[in-house]
């Protein structure tokens, strides 16, 4: 953990461009951060004018001007359409160790201005669904799963929801405290099962939850759940590999293509972020 945490670092350390701190161009302000494990952060930022208006399951792209281009990645939005205006718009980002966009966003300090153009993506709720919702996602991929669930909290309009999220190490799972707080207290009827995908790493040392990527648990989580496919709807965001394994699960206890919708990021190796479209 320490060896991988510290090469990252690294080349955050080795980045010396020079990132422009009053550009033309920003329209927002990075507001707060917040450090989840060395490669992990939650980052909000706000609109300096109004905030806009955005779905649950949509992305904004971030940029910095950075020796004199402007730099950009979209990221999905974690927090609710309803808080934007005041605690702005929360985003959950890995860094990746090439010199590109997010060893710059980790160099800026809470109060840079920054670029935020959007919202695009068409990965939203349907209106009125009551079936079962099961989200699937690894790493990155739970934000919009967590702006929909607060969302529809926000609302009033909760939705039976089971979130499946795979990590390779436990320290990983994002929003976890959340999850498992609403889970425990009841505030909204949802069901977190987190999944780690290395348990024999001493990292993962005292993990007693489920083990393997969340394509080997789906199948298992849907039986032991009593998820039947003409009740359930799922949603899965991650790296298109991961989707279709999942989607083959499914196909093999019989959920019907229509009632899977997907998110997909790039691939593994290239920054992080959202195809377009």
């Amino acid at each position: 953990m320490h060896g991988a945490s510290t090469t990252l670092m690294t080349h955050v350390a080795q980045d010396k461009r020079a990132i422009d701190p009053a550009a033309p161009v920003y329209n927002a302000t990075l507001i707060r951060r917040e450090e989840h494990t060395g490669d992990l952060a939650y980052f909000w930022v706000r609109f300096d004018g109004e905030p806009v208006a955005f779905q649950p399951g949509q992305y904004l792209t971030i940029g910095v001007v950075v020796d004199g281009k402007l730099l950009q990645r979209p990221y999905s939005v974690a927090s609710p359409p309803q808080v934007s205006g005041t605690d702005g718009y929360q985003f959950y980002v890995r860094l990746v160790p090439v010199i590109r966009f997010t060893t710059a966003l980790w160099r800026l300090p809470v109060g840079h201005r920054v670029r935020v153009i959007g919202p695009k993506g068409k990965f939203l709720l349907e209106p009125d669904d009551d079936r079962t919702h099961l989200y699937v996602s690894t790493g990155t991929g739970i934000a919009p799963f967590v702006s929909m669930i607060r969302d529809t909290m926000h609302r009033g309009e909760p939705r039976k929801t089971v979130v499946l999220h795979g990590c390779s190490f436990e320290d990983e799972l994002g929003y976890r405290d959340y999850l498992e707080g609403r889970e425990r207290d009841g505030t909204y009827p949802l069901t977190y099962v987190p999944t780690i995908s290395r348990p024999d790493d001493p990292r993962n040392a005292g993990w007693t939850g489920r083990a393997g990527r969340v394509e080997a648990v789906v199948a298992g989580v849907c039986k032991d759940l009593g998820l039947k496919s003409d009740q359930t709807v799922v949603y899965i965001c991650g790296n298109p590999e991961m989707i279709l394994n999942v989607e083959r699960e499914l196909m093999r206890r019989d959920f019907p293509e229509f009632h899977v919708k997907k998110e997909l990021y790039w691939p593994k190796g290239k920054d992080s972020g959202l195809t377009a479209g």
